[in-house]
């Protein structure tokens, strides 16, 4: 059993009369609710008997799961019609955490929840491990290797089950392919789905080019769209956005892809070990991937909207690998799979601060540079990050936040 970062923050919802807990499959959701909230029943959806008793008379269902404490409804976005008796349930007797929602499909959820819940629900989304879990529940030695922890992903299962990543990510891959995909859309050959999958993994942290994708696929480009949207429905992929900030400079407009997890991203691209990922063409970017999904990570388990980004002008001479947005200030971050530090690293760090700050205006504390090596440092262009320190990188910028703020105040 892990303890979740999440946990320490559900109980700051529990004034709302419904908690939502969204995330991918096998992330977690079902042992967090069952964790955080032990009184209340369970009820699964994903059962065809239970899930057919809910469509058929949804009031009956919830009268007969009624519950002193409250009720866990497991994956009800197989029921999304349910919520409107949820509402009603809600608006009637006001019980506060009563209701516990975990679901698998992003968008299902928030549209139902949009349509019936509307300022009646906290929404969490629960991504798998972060490093900062699997480092506090001991789940890697102490001597493992960065590539070992990208190679093997994030996923509770792995490490609850010790199940090989190459045969949990064939697996679970094809449970995807077969239950979710065909549940969000019409989708006539699975193998070109699947291709579409591979391909997106092909193109970890560059920029969308749905014709491009389309055309290698076979597919139009309206179909890769509509393909991209379930992908990042079900978790498995994000997009993150370009920073816009008037720097005089005209920037990009498309959004980089991104995995959720890195080891369904090395067992998409066929990489077989640790070994052959540290020496493969993809390393680099799979690093990269694994940086900001773990940023992603640490702020969703906050309960926070993950305000990152990238940034790069529209000829890609400059660019900057993230960008965090805390509102009054920026953290600008450059991600690194080297184990070494090389001076150039720093380049796009120091060109970005002169455009957004002037020449000669760079606070080392407030530069990022994460790398797969094990010392951290402060340079002059920037604090240099080790692979395992990433874990606590949110903490250490909110931190930074904080303490302008109260300069601020002072002054």
């Amino acid at each position: 059993m892990f303890t979740r970062e999440m946990k320490k923050i559900i109980k700051h919802y529990v004034n709302f009369p419904a908690i939502a807990i969204i995330g991918p499959r096998q992330s977690g959701k079902t042992t967090l609710a069952k964790i955080a909230f032990p009184k209340h029943a369970f009820v699964s959806l994903e059962n065809p008997l239970t899930r057919e008793f809910a469509v058929r008379d949804p009031e009956r269902f919830l009268q007969s799961h009624e519950n002193k404490y409250g009720l866990i409804i497991d994956e009800f976005q197989h029921v999304p019609q349910i919520l409107s008796y949820i509402q009603l349930d809600v608006d009637a007797k006001n019980r506060k955490g009563y209701f516990i929602l975990t679901g698998s499909q992003n968008f299902l959820m928030n549209q139902a929840i949009t349509q019936s819940l509307a300022g009646r629900v906290g929404i969490l989304t629960l991504l798998p491990l972060s490093l900062k879990e699997l480092v506090k529940n001991k789940l890697i030695p102490a001597r493992v290797t960065v590539e070992e922890v990208v190679y093997n992903g994030s996923y509770p299962r792995f490490y609850n089950e010790h199940v090989k990543p190459e045969r949990l990510f064939p697996s679970y891959i094809q449970t995807y392919i077969e239950r979710d995909v065909r549940q969000l859309v019409n989708v006539g050959d699975l193998g070109v789905f699947q291709k579409f999958l591979q391909l997106c993994a092909a193109r970890i942290g560059n920029q969308l080019n749905l014709a491009e994708i389309a055309a290698v696929c076979g597919i139009s480009a309206t179909t890769a769209q509509r393909w991209i949207s379930v992908l990042q429905a079900s978790f498995i992929i994000f997009l993150l956005e370009p920073h816009f900030e008037n720097f005089n400079k005209r920037l990009t407009k498309l959004p980089k892809l991104y995995f959720y997890d890195t080891g369904l991203a090395c067992n998409l691209l066929r990489i077989t070990s640790p070994e052959d990922l540290v020496i493969d063409k993809y390393f680099g970017a799979i690093f990269e991937c694994f940086v900001i999904a773990d940023i992603m990570k640490q702020y969703c388990n906050q309960g926070l909207r993950p305000p990152v980004y990238f940034w790069r002008d529209t000829n890609g001479r400059l660019e900057v690998d993230c960008i965090i947005d805390e509102g009054k200030r920026l953290f600008p971050i450059e991600i690194k799979s080297s184990i070494d530090i090389a001076t150039d690293f720093f380049d796009g760090l120091k060109q970005w601060n002169e455009l957004a700050y002037g020449p000669q205006k760079i606070d080392a504390l407030n530069n990022f540079l994460v790398y797969a090596g094990n010392k951290q440092q402060l340079r002059s262009a920037g604090t240099v990050v080790p692979w395992k320190s990433l874990a606590s990188l949110v903490e250490q910028i909110q931190k930074l936040r904080q303490a302008k703020t109260v300069s601020r105040k002072k002054k």
